[in-house]
């Protein structure tokens, strides 16, 4: 029996499988607020016969988006976007729906990666001042951000909490906190980024001390029987910044505030990063964390293979796998996956007659 395709319980929400689909920027927001093509992406998803969808990183406030086509929950425009768009996914399926709630720190401000994906200074259309821990900007070609006074970090958990009750009103089933790929929280976490000399920075402690915060405040107002999770980088991939044995710390801090489950990539803070990039690169990451806690631990990365993703879950090497790219250019890439592991996915009707003439059906 594949493992793959066995349940897998985030607190109290079980997923009919092993497979979520990672969160993916679109850069097609209005103003924060879902498009058509959201409607149009999140409905062939939530087809795909996945565990779990959850959406791409969503900005609590306008400062922190990626770009000015980011998706974003921080008013009531913004909010109903994203409402019309869930009410019609969940017409036709059934799949739990999580957010990632994010804030890009100070790799805010940037243009959409198919118009050059370049950093906007506040002066340029489109653009904005950044924060981040510090004034320390990205690279040379980026313009510095501002760094966070105690007021601009209270704000930031204010709106961490405000965006996940409106996910909570919009029956989002499970909040990933955005703590990963060079963005707000990652930069706090990272000596690299973050060279505070408060309570928010130099010592371990201290730089973990806001992600700590931010989970405290979202567990206790997001829905009690609702997931909270988080994604980080287990590493920055260049010397002397975030690491997995400060990622384990990490883990563990948040394994005994009740953390749900932490999916486990990796990079995205410097330039100067170095990555051996092949199959399976961020995997034992993933399991060196899922060694140190109980909560479960999802891997990510260039996992594109059926029996690849098997393997993983059933060796114990991660409780999940998560797609990205993969499931973009093969959207029911988990059809293929249960038709050549012998399991089964749920599908809607409609596509009931799909299956290859004279085989047994992945699909039910």
């Amino acid at each position: 029996m594949s493992q793959l395709f066995s349940p897998l319980k985030l607190g109290e929400l079980t997923l009919d499988n092993r497979i979520i689909i990672a969160p993916m920027c679109q850069y097609s927001a209005h103003n924060g607020a879902a498009s058509d093509w959201h409607t149009i992406h999140l409905g062939q998803l939530s087809l795909s016969g996945a565990g779990l969808l959850i959406l791409e990183a969503t900005a609590v406030n306008p400062e922190g988006r990626i770009s000015y086509g980011d998706l974003g929950l921080w008013n009531s425009e913004t909010q109903q976007a994203l409402d019309k768009s869930l009410k019609a996914v969940r017409q036709y399926s059934p799949m739990p729906i999580g957010i990632q709630l994010a804030h890009a720190g100070r790799k805010a401000s940037t243009e959409k990666p198919w118009d050059g994906g370049g950093a906007l200074n506040p002066t340029d259309e489109n653009g904005w001042q950044t924060l981040a821990p510090s004034a320390v900007a990205y690279d040379d070609n980026s313009p510095v951000p501002k760094a966070m006074s105690q007021s601009d970090i209270d704000s930031l958990i204010n709106d961490f909490v405000s965006a996940a009750k409106r996910a909570d009103e919009l029956g989002i089933n499970l909040i990933e906190l955005h703590a990963a790929h060079g963005y707000l929280l990652h930069q706090f976490l990272s000596p690299l980024s973050n060279k505070r000399d408060d309570e928010y920075g130099g010592s371990l402690q201290n730089r973990m001390r806001i992600v700590l915060d931010v989970f405290n405040a979202v567990r206790a107002e997001f829905n009690s029987s609702k997931p909270v999770g988080i994604r980080i980088s287990a590493t920055d991939w260049v010397e002397g910044g975030w690491d997995l044995d400060q990622s384990i710390a990490l883990a563990k801090a948040l394994d005994e505030l009740g953390c749900d489950f932490m999916h486990v990539s990796t990079a995205g803070l410097s330039p100067k990063q170095q990555i051996p990039v092949k199959p399976n690169f961020q995997v034992p990451f993933a399991t060196a964390i899922k060694k140190a806690v109980s909560m479960p631990v999802i891997a990510v990365g260039l996992i594109t293979e059926p029996q690849q993703a098997e393997n993983i879950v059933s060796e114990q090497q991660a409780d999940g796998v998560a797609l990205a790219r993969g499931i973009l250019y093969n959207p029911h890439w988990p059809w293929h996956a249960a038709a050549e592991l012998g399991a089964t996915v749920k599908a809607p009707k409609q596509y009931l007659r799909s299956s290859p003439h004279g085989q047994p059906s992945p699909i039910k």
